[in-house]
């Protein structure tokens, strides 16, 4: 109470002599104490009409068909789309928003999981004194700042490692991340700080040691993109937006404007692409936040209109965790080829990117495999050499379009714009084009203020500045030891379920079911090694999941990080879903095939098994050829110059080793490249050679014969008196 008694004497006061009274620590304070009061204001005064439970996706198409007239139709379900339903909404406009695939599946779901002000930007605004660069690398730090604050299970401060090799650039670069640092203000996270050479290896080990000078570290934004976007959607929903996944627009309604004769944009014919049912969504405002695909609405308005967008590709790769330590990112800032790569740790693994390279505009990119090897190489240059970066640890990568755009308004039409743009056209379509992911709270603001304005809806100000997302109000810290206690989780489950559904994953514990075991008591997972249980894919249908792909690449975030376990965990995602949504054996297998093909193709799974064909050249020497030979003729006892999942069986069994056979069909099928039911001899001689040489790591048959061999040749033969004396 005495201190809201000091921030009403001091409102007033302006930010200089706030600083003076309080000192910068206090400031901050004093500005997190304003923003929390303004915070409980805001949502005292908005209706959560849908607060205790969403409403179905069936629902949410009879309000887009029933509904006469919304005074805002989005367009889009990314960060921006969603973003800008939020921002409609609780401004008290009736709002709708459509998405032709599922939410985030496109580049929102696809990009570094940084929440950043992009110290590159400002680099090159000190360097070329350019003041719109300056003013958006400020923007993008507020919003950082906001968007911590207003998702803090999604999102964490994340210390990321600059290393320098050259003297003269530690002055050099410590300039640069102090103004970071600077700039941000009262939003800067952690003051930054310098590392001697010594103290840079203990934090970051793996790090190349020749040369190393030192190092700096900086804080920026980490988060889980596609579930910060699902929150936001999921938000708006909780307000009333009605909100509809695999719902595209075929074309815009029009009408004639009585008073200056002109046609004008009126809403959307819709169609529901589950089904194929056609429906009319009436709007007194249209707004085009389709990302990569914003030409092709605002050529649905205006055939003739010249393309804005300029689509880039950025691929990333996920590598196992134990390539960067558990807390601490590293930035390249100059790659051979004057690009930044960042290495980051999230979700347990080890993330790596991004490239920067012009491409076509598709729903379905695919990473190619120069990119793949362009970030290893560059991740070589920096790791010690005791560290062995092999092709064969990429469990996954991704390729996300960037929309860059140029300014239709600007003169220079060829020129891209380094930041957002939102235009209007004659019909009164709104588009939001360009733009980061960090800064999609302001772009959505500026994109409604626009329609309000230039179209006359009547709207409250803007609200959504400190507006808790979905999951964020009852999240704590610790909020994982009650699931733990209360429900009987594993820790490491309780832990993933508080850090992605944040005060609802209450919910999520309650579906989950008994695992007959004395611990856990509940929670069956998907696959082993990873923290995602069965009840996710049952509350991944209660936020609008309509397919296996959603649940493993935006519920979950399986398929981003390991495509093989994913591939693992399909059937009885499928199996949870048929059962749910009442899937046909017809629909269930037309499921299984699409994720697989996803996965192959978009998760890299294609790249991945190309690096073991049956073209692949045996690079072995001799005595690596006869050893090798002699591992596979311990099971082939017959010598067939083949094994099968019997002989395999039988070898493990001789060693107390008892695996499912339908598991065995699985390790054997890795290496079988003819899909005969069989590896021969020059297979497995192909898999030796790939993994010596890096393109195949973790071959659970490779393993699976060492581990089979080394147990035989420990036991050697057995006596006649050991057996028992032979009577």
């Amino acid at each position: 109470m005495a201190f809201r008694k000091v921030l009403r004497r001091t409102a007033f006061v302006g930010g200089g002599a706030v600083a003076a009274a309080f000192g910068l620590s206090q400031l901050k304070e004093y500005r997190r104490a304003q923003a929390r009061l303004a915070h409980v204001t805001a949502e005292a005064e908005l209706k959560v009409p849908y607060a205790d439970e969403l409403p179905s996706r069936q629902a949410q198409l009879a309000a887009l068909r029933d509904t006469e007239e919304f005074d805002v139709l989005v367009v889009g379900g990314g960060a921006t789309g969603a973003g800008c339903a939020l921002d409609a909404v609780t401004r008290n406009l009736k709002t709708a928003l459509v998405e032709r695939s599922d939410f985030s599946s496109g580049t929102s779901s696809r990009s570094t999981k940084l929440i950043h002000g992009g110290v590159r930007y400002l680099q090159k605004a000190i360097m070329q004194l350019d003041h719109e660069q300056y003013l958006m690398v400020k923007e993008a730090l507020h919003e950082r700042a906001n968007l911590l604050e207003i998702a803090p299970h999604l999102s964490a401060p994340l210390p990321i490692m600059l290393p320098v090799y050259k003297w003269w650039q530690l002055p050099y670069y410590w300039a640069g991340i102090k103004m970071y640092d600077l700039v941000a203000g009262i939003h800067c996270l952690k003051s930054s700080y310098v590392l001697s050479k010594s103290k840079a290896l203990e934090l970051f080990p793996m790090l190349k040691k020749d040369k190393l000078v030192g190092a700096i570290v900086y804080y920026d934004g980490q988060h889980n993109d596609a579930r910060m976007n699902l929150a936001i959607a999921l938000s708006a929903a909780r307000y009333g937006a009605a909100v509809a996944n695999y719902t595209e627009v075929v074309r815009l309604l029009k009408t004639k404007d009585q008073q200056s004769g002109k046609e004008k944009v009126c809403g959307a014919r819709c169609r529901d692409v589950i089904t194929g049912q056609e429906f009319d969504v009436k709007a007194k405002c249209v707004i085009n936040a389709t990302g990569p695909f914003t030409d092709s609405l605002r050529k649905m308005d205006e055939q003739k209109v010249a393309n804005i967008c300029q689509p880039s590709a950025g691929v990333h790769i996920v590598i196992p965790g134990y390539y960067s330590p558990d807390n601490m990112g590293l930035l390249d800032p100059a790659t051979s080829d004057g690009r930044v790569i960042f290495f980051l740790p999230w979700e347990n693994m080890t993330i790596a990117g991004t490239t920067d390279t012009p491409t076509s505009v598709t729903a379905h990119p695919i990473p190619g495999e120069d990119d793949i090897n362009f970030i290893l190489t560059e991740v070589r240059n920096y790791l010690s050499p005791d560290v062995e970066v092999r092709r064969g640890d990429v469990l996954a990568a991704w390729s996300g379009i960037r929309p860059l755009v140029t300014d239709p308004n600007s003169k220079d039409t060829q020129s891209i714009c380094r930041n957002h743009v939102v235009s209007m056209s004659d019909s009164g379509l709104v588009t939001i084009a360009g733009g980061k992911w960090t800064t999609y709270r302001s772009m959505a603001e500026e994109t409604l203020d626009t329609a309000v304005k230039g179209l006359g809806l009547t709207a409250e100000p803007c609200r959504t500045v400190g507006l808790m997302l979905e999951g964020g109000k009852g999240w704590t810290p610790t909020l994982y030891i009650r699931l733990v206690q209360d429900y009987g989780l594993e820790k490491e489950v309780a832990q993933h379920l508080a850090s992605t559904y944040g005060g609802k994953a209450f919910d999520v514990a309650k579906m989950a079911q008994v695992t007959g075991q004395r611990w856990p008591i509940v929670g069956k997972r998907l696959v082993s090694e990873f923290p995602y249980i069965e009840a996710e894919v049952l509350y991944a249908i209660k936020e609008y999941a309509c397919t296996a792909i959603d649940v493993i690449a935006r519920r979950t975030r399986l398929g981003f990080l390991n495509v093989q376990a994913a591939d693992e965990a399909l059937p009885r995602i499928v199996q949870i879903m048929g059962k749910e949504l009442n899937w046909s054996q017809e629909k269930k297998t037309e499921e299984l095939e699409a994720a697989k093909k996803f996965l192959y193709h978009e998760m890299g799974y294609r790249s991945r098994s190309e690096q073991l064909t049956k073209t692949s050249e045996i690079n072995l020497d001799y005595q690596e050829v006869v050893r090798y030979k002699k591992r596979f003729h311990r099971f082939d006892k017959e010598t067939k110059g083949f094994i099968t999942t019997v002989d395999v069986q039988r070898v493990l069994e001789s060693i107390n080793i008892h695996i499912d056979e339908n598991a065995l069909h699985e390790i054997l099928n890795e290496v079988d490249l003819n899909k005969n039911g069989q590896v021969e001899i020059d297979e497995f001689l192909q898999l030796m050679s790939a993994v010596k040489k890096g393109q195949v790591s973790d071959s659970r048959l490779a393993i699976l014969m060492k581990t089979a061999e080394e147990t035989l040749d420990m036991r050697g033969p057995v006596t006649v008196d050991r057996s028992g004396g032979g009577v």
